[in-house]
């Protein structure tokens, strides 16, 4: 254990600090609109609020892989993951987990990625195809395996120990948001049985 808190350091806690916060600002934010609607006030449309809302994401996202990338960096490297195997390894593991970032992307659009629903803006029926049809949140399974693999890629146990806390992050938010996103649907049915 002590060996593990050799591993803390101001970049690690920025990591788990950066990891932590973006799918809490993200549901914070999201669900405060849903209630108010009052960025769509302010941007003048659910739809430039919600662009507005996904680039901010994707700049905490940037910010956040800067954070990790720079943990692994400042720590040394796992000697039995520091091979061709390890690294080759990784990269497969980061290959699946991009394919399935970008094809929950391409399956969901920019609204249905940045939690759209939120902001009124709702799709026709749930998304069934690839890669839903493998597994439930392919987005959050895949941006985590794309940091599994990384960690792998750098032979790095303080990147496995960050990809362990984007997994619990993700986890958490799952947990939240599902059955949030569920109602926000069923209340479309029943308007539209009410109709």
């Amino acid at each position: 254990m002590a060996q593990l808190f050799g591993y803390v350091d101001t970049g690690f806690i920025a990591a788990v600090l950066s990891i932590a916060f973006n799918p809490l600002f993200w549901n914070v934010v999201a669900r405060w609109e849903h209630k108010t609607r009052a960025l769509s006030q302010v941007f003048g449309s659910p739809r430039t609020a919600c662009c507005c809302l996904g680039a901010v994401i994707l700049l905490l996202n940037c910010v956040r892989s800067h954070c990790f990338t720079e943990a692994m960096k400042s720590q040394p490297r796992l000697e039995g993951l520091d091979c061709h195997w390890g690294y080759y390894s990784g990269l497969a593991i980061l290959a699946v987990g991009t394919l399935f970032v970008i094809s929950s992307f391409l399956a969901l659009g920019f609204t249905g990625t940045f939690l759209g629903d939120y902001f009124g803006i709702l799709m026709e029926a749930k998304v069934t195809s690839f890669p839903f049809s493998v597994l439930d949140n392919p987005m959050y399974w895949g941006s985590t395996a794309v940091y599994l693999g990384w960690a792998l890629m750098h032979a790095s146990p303080a990147g496995l120990l960050l990809t362990a806390v984007v997994a619990i992050s993700y986890t958490i938010a799952m947990q939240y948001e599902g059955p949030f996103t569920e109602e926000i649907y069923q209340q479309k049915q029943k308007a539209a049985k009410d109709k």
